[in-house]
């Protein structure tokens, strides 16, 4: 047997984390070792008492049948272990990396710039448009979109990716095989394709609670940065913004209303210290990308955007107006006319000075 077929025995016996795993294999030197080392030995590798016989106890189990990694092919999925040459070296330096992932599709690219965008699962339509826009800027740029595939920002992230024709990733807190939530079916099917499933739990295990603060740290290790659309002040995405910052990555968040608890955990990430993202090209200067989006010449600006922008660009000047006027001046729908603001704040064009008043960026 190989290296990997022991590797992926292992993976199967209850209670033995990635940190156990990679104790183990650092103590015993390989992975047969580890399989064959007595409980005594398992316990001077690091194993509490208990984990050790749950091991001895799986092992004999196992061993009647050992689980074949070969059959994964055959359903479409991906082995990698760290010990791989395909294996992502972002996260290669950490002592919690996973041991091995279970890929639908392909890995982010080591040497192309990755941003993590991560959020509130009942998040506002504002928070939903912004994650899609910045995804979509970013991804048109060459950035790759990293997420969990989670209701709300990290389904609208992976939407704005893949509509703006980018590659757009997904890592799960349940098995490569497993779609969750349901109602993302469709982006899940897609990143398949354009971009990749990636989970460090074996397909078919189901989405446990306890899995998802564990696939956190793979978001942001994956990733250069990431941005925290919307997030309460106790939050998944939060523990994300931990994991980047522990993992000496950068953290952008993006502002909201004081009052609003949805943006109580993106303020309070500005307040210790998080890059304010007002736009994509705050984080597209991170990665020293030009943002090509961003016009400074008003005429080019004219011709380039569509008409109900451009009537309502056209309407701005650089007084700043009320939401109320700016409706009543370009004849738009309130949800239509805040949807078009948005998109020209995100694209430079267009600057929010508060309480609902708007004015050209100049």
């Amino acid at each position: 047997m190989t290296e990997q077929e022991y590797l992926y025995a292992i993976l199967h016996i209850q209670g033995i984390g990635a940190v156990a795993v990679s104790r183990l294999y650092e103590y015993f030197g390989g992975f047969r070792e580890v399989w064959k080392a007595g409980e005594k030995e398992l316990i001077s590798g690091g194993l509490t008492s208990k984990r050790a016989a749950i091991f001895a106890e799986a092992r004999a189990h196992l061993s009647k049948q050992m689980p074949d990694p070969g059959a994964l092919a055959k359903r479409g999925i991906r082995f990698v272990t760290f010990f791989d040459s395909d294996y992502p070296k972002r996260l290669a330096p950490y002592a919690d990396k996973p041991a091995a992932l279970f890929v639908k599709g392909s890995l982010p690219d080591d040497e192309t710039p990755c941003a993590a965008i991560v959020g509130a699962r009942d998040c506002t339509e504002y928070g939903r448009k912004t994650a899609g826009i910045l995804a979509a800027e970013l991804a048109k740029e060459g950035v790759r979109i990293v997420s969990g595939l989670a209701l709300g920002i990290d389904g609208a992230a992976h939407k704005g990716a893949l509509d703006a024709d980018g590659l757009t990733y997904a890592v799960l807190g349940c098995g490569a095989d497993v779609c969750y939530p349901r109602e993302n079916h469709r982006l899940f099917s897609a990143m398949a394709e354009r971009g990749g499933i990636i989970s460090e739990f074996l397909p078919g295990e189901p989405p446990i609670p306890r899995n998802f603060p564990m696939r956190n740290r793979i978001i942001s290790g994956l990733s250069d940065a990431v941005i925290v659309v919307e997030a309460r002040e106790k939050s998944g995405s939060l523990i994300t913004a931990t994991h980047a910052l522990e993992q000496g990555k950068e953290v952008f968040a993006v502002p909201g209303r004081a009052t609003d608890p949805l943006s109580g955990g993106c303020n309070r990430l500005i307040k210790d210290g998080a890059a304010v993202c007002l736009g994509p090209d705050d984080v597209l200067d991170f990665f020293g990308i030009k943002f090509k989006k961003k016009l400074t010449v008003r005429k080019n600006s004219e011709k380039r955007l569509a008409n109900n922008e451009k009537v309502l660009y056209s309407f701005l000047d650089s007084r700043p107006k009320h939401l109320e006027e700016i409706i009543n001046g370009c004849g738009l729908g309130l949800t239509e006319c805040t949807e078009v603001l948005l998109k020209l704040e995100l694209q430079g064009l267009v600057y929010g000075t508060g309480n609902q008043y708007y004015c050209r960026k100049l």
